[in-house]
């Protein structure tokens, strides 16, 4: 008995032993690669030799009838614990497999892979019943964010003109009398008296002949004070006024479209009713779908949540880069 626990021994270092040359080997008629059986190390091997013979002292001491069945159950034993360390061994302390062809079928997840950077997911809904992905950067999005801080300087100056605790400038007072107007109807009705309103408040002007650069985008109350403006004024106008008289604000949604009948850039707001978009444009009065506007190619669309790129196939249709300027 002590002999053939002896031989386990011996082969428990034939495992091990070839595995740090590199060398393959079998164990109890099993194939078993050098690289899975390198995990079953000496000292596991010997502790499972130690514990057959302790249990084969065991058995001899408490006077087992048959020696030789005795012997062949320790070994047995013996063959079954080594067996199954070896098994755990194959798979590896972390659930590593030792090769490709033995691990289970894995889905490569991209965010986990350098070489593969994820791409921003979509966002669907948006106007023209069109996906848009977020962007990181880019002159629409700088021109954005100074709008925004522009439009909340004027949200202070609104909110103290309601509040009367001071003098009210005339361009908080005409914006305000075209959010009460729009505040006093509902549905399309208040959608179209502010398009109106503010379409008639605004004298069309480039920025270049106002300003004297290709591309201004000016916060309501500085276009109001002035009186004039071009395309992406009347837009940021609509867009807060919009919001200020009671629609929601994930229904109000800033537009950059290429005009492709001009052949140039140009700045609408877009806004949802009863599951449909509807566009307000500086250049007429009335309401427009979106789906009734094929001379358009949709760019960019800017809301609180920032600027997203409508995706492809729509960009293969026109140029990618941002608009140097906007048309009227």
């Amino acid at each position: 008995m002590f002999g053939r626990v002896a031989a386990w021994g011996f082969a428990a270092f034939l495992v091990v032993v070839p595995v740090r040359i590199g060398i393959e080997t079998t164990f109890a008629d099993a194939n078993v690669s050098a690289d899975a059986a390198a995990h079953a190390t000496l000292s596991d091997l010997v502790e499972i030799q130690n514990q057959s013979t302790d249990a084969a002292g065991y058995k001899t001491a408490a006077g087992t009838e048959n020696a030789a069945d005795a012997d062949a159950e320790i070994e047995n034993e013996t063959e079954a614990k080594i067996g199954d360390t070896i098994a755990q061994a194959r798979i590896g302390p972390e659930g590593q497999y030792p090769t490709a062809d033995e691990a289970p079928p894995q889905t490569k997840l991209a965010s986990l892979d350098p070489a593969e950077p994820p791409l921003p997911s979509p966002r669907v809904g948006e106007p023209f019943g069109l996906a848009a992905i977020p962007v990181a950067g880019g002159g629409v999005l700088t021109k954005w964010r100074g709008v925004e801080a522009g439009i909340r300087a004027d949200n202070e100056i609104l909110a103290r003109c309601r509040d009367g605790n001071e003098r009210c400038p005339a361009a908080a007072q005409n914006f305000l009398a075209i959010v009460a107007q729009g505040r006093a109807l509902s549905g399309r009705a208040r959608i179209g008296v502010i398009n109106r309103a503010i379409n008639l408040a605004i004298q069309p002007m480039s920025d270049l002949a106002q300003w004297g650069v290709p591309d201004r985008w000016s916060a309501p109350l500085e276009t109001f004070g002035t009186g004039r403006g071009d395309c992406e004024d009347y837009a940021i106008a609509k867009y807060v006024a919009l919001t200020e008289a009671g629609v929601a604000a994930a229904d109000v949604k800033l537009v950059i479209v290429r005009n492709t009948a001009a052949d140039e850039d140009h700045a609408v707001v877009a806004v949802r009713l009863d599951g449909n978009w509807i566009v307000l444009d500086n250049r007429w009065l009335t309401l427009v779908e979106a789906d009734a506007m094929p001379e358009v190619i949709p760019l960019f669309v800017l809301d609180g949540d920032g600027v997203r790129r409508f995706a492809p196939p729509v960009l293969t249709a026109r140029r990618t880069s941002a608009p140097a300027s906007l048309g009227l």
